[in-house]
């Protein structure tokens, strides 16, 4: 769907902060800010950040290199932590954590895809997968998540013996198999062919709605946006746009 800037700035307030009920929010991210100290040089990668999320929605985040997307989604996953304000998941203020209570966190609520896959090569699709339903608490059997991104047919086959997008499918299924709260993507289609990575978009869009798992996605390329229910744009640090699609469009009507 095509929004004009007058109507998204309109609706920026009530996208970014769209008074979501307490059973419905995920994170509750308030006045959040991250540096880091680069030589002498204070680097702000994040300024002022207030966002909630919504159990069980698509959120696409869109920014250029530097924006500050992957900063927010490493601190969303627990994996950093604010310099100040808050960020919520559900009754755990991760803010003010510690490593004990984050490395849980992780373990436990939230499933991780990345650009590259990082499977272990000596290992099939299935053992890939297994390493993590060993040391969840609910999982699902790994031939089980393997199936979800229709890979059921390549459970015995190594990293080697798959291509890009059944790799990175692998990583989908295994990030899955957990049964996590939350899943967190961080440019899965970046090291992807066009065609290959509306397959693995359509994954991602399935596990969505099939499981109702919350999915947060980054990226740059703003076609992917379209399939969201809800889009954030940051530059700079700051989020500067923020709409909700009236319709999720298929990842296969996706162009970029």
């Amino acid at each position: 769907m095509v929004v004009n800037a007058a109507d998204r700035a309109v609706r920026d307030v009530d996208a970014l902060l769209p008074g979501v009920d307490a059973a419905d929010r995920v994170f509750r991210v308030r006045e959040v800010r991250k540096s880091y100290a680069l030589g002498e040089v204070e680097v702000h990668a994040l300024r002022s950040i207030d966002l909630d999320v919504r159990r069980g929605e698509l959120l696409v985040m869109l920014g250029a290199s530097g924006s500050g997307k992957s900063t927010l989604l490493n601190i969303l996953g627990g994996l950093d932590v604010p310099t100040s304000g808050t960020v919520w998941f559900e009754d755990l203020d991760l803010g003010r954590a510690d490593e004990r209570e984050r490395t849980r966190f992780r373990r436990d609520r939230v499933g991780f895809v990345f650009q590259f896959y990082n499977l272990i090569a000596s290992l099939t699709a299935l053992e890939n997968v297994a390493l993590v339903t060993e040391i969840a608490t609910d999982p699902m059997q790994p031939a089980a998540a393997l199936e979800r991104v229709d890979l059921g047919d390549r459970l015995d086959h190594f990293p080697s013996q798959l291509s890009g997008g059944e790799q990175q499918r692998v990583a989908i299924a295994r990030a899955i198999a957990k049964r996590p709260h939350v899943l967190l993507c961080d440019e899965p289609t970046g090291a992807l062919d066009y065609e290959t990575g509306k397959v693995v978009l359509d994954a991602l869009a399935n596990i969505n709605t099939e499981l109702g798992t919350t999915t947060v996605i980054i990226t740059h390329n703003a076609a992917i946006g379209e399939m969201a229910d809800r889009v954030i744009r940051l530059s700079s640090g700051h989020i500067t746009e923020a709409w909700t699609n009236e319709r999720r469009a298929a990842p296969s009507e996706l162009r970029w």
